[in-house]
């Protein structure tokens, strides 16, 4: 994976990174997919929706708004995914902008509980618990996984 942090104004529109990884010593291939910026196209969001084999939904710590945009999510995607369901984890980037911060650690928590997912706080810029979202996402698409009998190792698509 690239070490290296872009700024927001750089990137708008739909950009996919495919990215190696061992996790508990399975190796795992990721393709992960930024959507953000395509809100207002909802049938290619849906698309990327039905192809998703796990999803990490991201907010900015500091701007409570992302917050209320990403509230919905949950239903658009397990109405999206109907009887195949795939795991969630919701995660608050710009960690290292704590000054900043409009979304509360307890927010970000009550919204985890309600969706039925883990909830992590991050910072892509300072790659501050990065690894550890992909570690979670993995190992929760690999529980699902398991669930369908399926082999751990795996090849997944992430919005």
């Amino acid at each position: 994976m690239m070490r290296l942090f872009v700024e927001p104004n750089i990137w708008n529109v739909s950009r996919v990174l495919i990215y190696r990884k061992h996790v508990d010593n399975s190796p795992c291939v990721l393709e992960i997919l930024d959507t953000a910026g395509t809100e207002q196209f909802a049938s290619m969001r849906d698309l990327y929706i039905k192809n998703g084999h796990g999803f990490i939904v991201m907010y900015s710590l500091t701007n409570h708004q992302t917050f209320q945009d990403i509230a919905n999510m949950k239903s658009v995607i397990s109405r999206v995914k109907g009887s195949q369901p795939a795991p969630i984890l919701l995660v608050a980037n710009k960690l290292d902008l704590e000054c900043q911060r409009e979304v509360s650690t307890a927010e970000g928590n009550g919204l985890a509980q309600l969706w039925d997912c883990p909830f992590i706080e991050a910072s892509a810029k300072d790659r501050i618990n990065v690894n550890e979202v992909f570690a979670t996402i993995v190992r929760e698409m690999n529980m699902t996984s398991e669930k369908r009998q399926k082999k751990s190792y795996c090849c997944c698509t992430l919005l």
